[in-house]
């Protein structure tokens, strides 16, 4: 009698690890069927009372699966459900977030249509993200999936099983990114699927993501938390947080490994006043590209901007003012994206910096004052004028924040400097300052020192002082002061300059100096000079007498 017990235990114990391995390794539920896994204490007829559309339903699921006693049922073994025999009500999931070109194309219908927040999602509806939209899906049990730019999905089955009104809902991903969080649930029954061309994901409470290539060719699976069951058709492999596989259609599932580590985002700048968006990270070892996204702050599945540059740095042309969360992570050469580094920053670039416009970078201003000149911002009620000696602007040596027009002069000595404008807007919105553009304050040239024109039969001898190497000058011959009419007008280095003699009467001089940069200084004084009239006809009685004699 004790040898029949023993053994009878050990066909049990037998039967029961053939059960487990099974169910370890059950094939996903078929459309029309729901797979239950049986926990300590369960029996066939409490199943049907808790699941089943009629009390003695349980006597045909206990010949569909060949159970010999339905008191005694292996705990961890599954149970098939035809989903015609389990009473269930048809559940309802929401887009609660949308942005760019999203649609949603339901069973059956040949035109898809646009996908607004608050849209109802039903079983075989297709949904698509354009390469710059993004959606976030809410489920009857809370769970979310967030789909990322370029992304093709269809809605699978969306149930509440029996009395508990277990859920009972599954995903088909057919192209692109989703990322799915599922909360735990300490119900054995509640199932999450998520299919690929490769392999299916069974999760229970858990965040990962899911990916496939274009036309399907690869699946792959990140896990952040909890646990998934990966189930590839030869195999299935339990997937830990922090590791990820690959897997192609046919292929073996590889060993979960690592993911890559997150990037050290903490460099970043908190505040950015600059569009478009840049923003670079240290490279992460071992990546071979990156995904960068930006999301609301405190809202993880409000997906703003997504991009996946192979270099560590992201650039967007826009984005509206305010707070926001900067997502970094990297991704291998086989496509796995690894952990996420996080940096909250705020964007504040409007009011608009406006378009300086003179002096312009590196320019030489002359005189003892500059005078600053920007384009006007609509927005703008005033302006914050800065001028420094240096880039910093650590101690402005001109600072006024009361600037009511696109125009100031800021009297200035000699020497180089910096200046830069911001825009006020009403309600005293300030936006950032413009790029700084350097200067230099130069004195005005001083015109030549003309010294008094010596007349000689060959006309004026013209000099002036010595002028710094590269100047020129330019001086002016004229027969009125205002220099209407001008007898010469011409620019030289060499001196002394000959005019030719001209006709007896008054004239006029003056003269400038040209910097070597081109910059033309005031001319200075007119000088006035008189050419007399010849004195020959004195000497033409002598000459007469010479010609009598």
């Amino acid at each position: 009698m004790g040898r029949r017990t023993t053994r009878g235990w050990i066909r049990t114990a037998c039967a029961f690890a053939c059960l487990a391995t099974a169910a370890a390794r059950a094939e996903p539920a078929a459309p029309d069927e729901w797979h239950y896994r049986i926990a300590p204490g369960d029996t066939l007829i409490g199943l049907g009372r808790l699941y089943l559309d009629g009390p003695l339903r349980w006597r045909e699921v206990q010949a569909l699966n060949r159970i010999k006693d339905p008191y005694r049922l292996v705990p961890g073994s599954v149970v098939r459900l035809p989903l015609g025999w389990v009473s269930h009500q048809v559940a309802m999931a929401e887009a609660v977030f949308v942005r760019g070109d999203a649609s949603v194309q339901r069973e059956g219908e040949a035109t898809p249509r646009p996908l607004a927040a608050g849209a109802a999602l039903r079983t075989g509806d297709l949904l698509r993200t354009g390469a710059d939209a993004s959606a976030t899906v809410r489920f009857a049990d809370g769970s979310r999936l967030m789909v990322v730019p370029g992304t093709t999905l269809k809605v699978g089955r969306l149930l509440s099983i029996g009395k508990p009104a277990v859920p009972d809902i599954s995903v088909q991903l057919i192209e692109g990114t989703s990322e799915l969080r599922v909360p735990p649930t300490s119900a054995p029954t509640r199932r999450f699927e998520v299919r690929t061309p490769a392999v299916n994901l069974g999760v229970r409470g858990t965040e990962f993501r899911a990916g496939v290539d274009p036309a399907g060719e690869r699946s792959r699976l990140e896990v952040l938390e909890g646990r998934v069951a990966a189930d590839g058709e030869k195999a299935s492999v339990s997937v830990p947080a922090g590791r990820g596989l690959v897997a192609t259609p046919g292929g073996a599932l590889a060993a979960p490994r690592p993911l890559p580590p997150a990037p050290d985002l903490s460099g970043l700048p908190a505040r950015l006043e600059r569009l478009p968006l840049r923003l670079g990270w240290p490279a992460i070892p071992g990546a071979v590209a990156y995904r960068a996204q930006v999301f609301a702050p405190n809202a993880p599945d409000q997906l703003l901007l997504d991009a996946t540059p192979t270099a560590p740095e992201a650039r967007w042309a826009d984005l509206p003012d305010g707070r926001y969360v900067l997502r970094v992570r990297g991704r291998d050469a086989d496509g796995l994206e690894g952990r996420d580094g996080d940096r909250p920053f705020e964007l504040k670039a409007r009011p608009d910096a406006p378009f300086t416009l003179a002096p312009v970078p590196d320019a030489k201003a002359y005189g003892d004052a500059v005078t600053l000149t920007w384009a006007q911002v609509e927005p703008a009620e005033r302006y914050h004028v800065q001028v420094a000696a240096d880039a910093t602007f650590a101690q402005p040596l001109f600072d006024r924040e009361d600037v009511s027009t696109p125009k100031v002069a800021v009297p200035l000595p000699p020497g180089p400097y910096h200046w830069r404008v911001a825009s006020i807007a009403a309600g005293n919105d300030r936006g950032p300052f413009g790029d700084p553009v350097r200067f230099e304050q130069r004195a005005m040239p001083a015109s030549p020192a003309l010294e008094a024109p010596q007349v000689s039969p060959d006309g004026l001898q013209v000099r002036w002082g010595q002028l710094l190497p590269g100047q020129t000058a330019h001086f002016q011959v004229a027969e009125d002061p205002g220099f209407t009419v001008l007898v010469d007008d011409r620019r030289t280095t060499e001196q002394p300059a000959a005019v030719a003699t001209p006709a007896p009467g008054t004239y006029y001089l003056r003269a400038r100096t040209i910097d070597a940069d081109g910059f033309e200084g005031p001319f200075g004084a007119a000088q006035r000079v008189e050419v007399p009239r010849s004195n020959w006809w004195l000497l033409m009685p002598a000459v007469m007498m010479i010609f009598l004699l």
